[in-house]
């Protein structure tokens, strides 16, 4: 045996086993901003900002009954800035939708199948109005990118304690036999004093994709003595959904549904439709995602229809 290349031998032996037997992880950390700026096309409007932050943890998947691959509970906080049609609107007669802000704290727990069906429920706690400190978040970042000065925010929909529920439903349609396309259903139902209405719509995914519960669009890739072995090591793919929503209330466009007291309200667009595209990359480590989400009129008033960019980084840990 020639030793001098022993240490060759070891390293290839050692990336190889690396390669073999991937670690797996159970807590996952991360983010995802929102904004209107991403897409580049100088806008600064509606659903301008939000800013979510997450802990995700899989619990133990052997102690799962039969059927089920993976249980996931999250803990969550969040804020959601809305303008009018530009963040200095001072006069309230030309507002074609309110200044508001939404910040909550939230939990959610996720059920995936085998069969490749995904139930998440959660409950968010919060508040509108000053309390949800928008305003002051709004300006913190324009005088750290340098934007223009702000105006408007004295008219602001007012302080309101909100707790919203929502479920989702998933389901995958069918996969190609190859492995590298699939559809999947999604429905949703929220139910809350700030957000109220449903949706549904068809994801469609191509590239190198896992299972929807070892998934990186799912938030799936953690996992607690793994069942089911991932179908790709590594996912790189593209996705679009078109989604038909149904939209009951927003009490950021209406204000609150038990007072009159905010200044500038409007009713909404009870049905508004979405077109979401992207691209996901996710190691077991690591998650990077990008979308583009393209929406209808959402507001009855001169208000145009809207889009924003969205932007999720996750790691992964034990």
């Amino acid at each position: 045996m020639n030793y001098k290349l022993l240490p060759a031998f070891v390293f290839f032996f050692l990336l190889s086993g690396s390669t073999l037997f991937a670690q797996t992880f159970k807590n996952e950390f991360g983010f995802k901003s929102d904004n209107d700026s991403y897409l580049a096309q100088g806008s600064d409007r509606y659903y301008t900002n939000g800013l979510f932050i997450s802990f995700r943890h899989a619990t133990d998947q052997q102690k799962l009954k039969h059927g089920f691959e993976k249980k996931i509970w999250e803990i969550s906080a969040g804020q959601k800035m809305y303008n009018p049609i530009s963040g200095y609107s001072p006069n309230p007669d030309k507002q074609d939708r309110p200044f508001a802000g939404y910040l909550y704290a939230g939990a959610a727990m996720s059920w995936f199948k085998s069969n490749e069906r995904i139930l998440k429920t959660s409950v968010e706690l919060g508040t509108t109005g000053p309390n949800s400190l928008a305003e002051g978040g709004q300006e913190l970042l324009h005088d750290v990118i340098g934007f223009y000065e702000l105006g408007g925010w004295d008219y602001q929909i007012k302080n309101e304690l909100s707790i919203n529920l929502s479920a989702q439903y998933t389901r995958l349609l069918h996969r190609a036999s190859d492995q590298a396309t699939d559809f999947s259903f999604e429905g949703y139902v929220n139910a809350g004093t700030t957000f109220s209405g449903a949706g549904a719509g068809v994801l469609f995914r191509a590239g190198r994709i896992n299972q929807l519960f070892n998934s990186g669009y799912t938030k799936a890739v953690i996992g607690n003595n793994a069942k089911t072995k991932a179908l790709v090591k590594r996912e790189l793919f593209f996705y679009a959904k078109p989604q038909l929503n149904f939209v009951a209330y927003d009490a950021t466009v209406q204000g609150s549904m038990f007072n009159e007291d905010s200044p500038v309200t409007f009713d909404i667009k009870p049905v508004v439709f979405a077109q979401q595209f992207g691209v996901n990359y996710s190691s077991q480590r690591f998650t990077f995602d990008f979308g583009m989400i393209f929406k209808t009129k959402e507001i009855k008033s001169p208000a145009k229809a809207h889009q924003y960019g969205s932007i999720s980084m996750f790691y992964r840990f034990n």
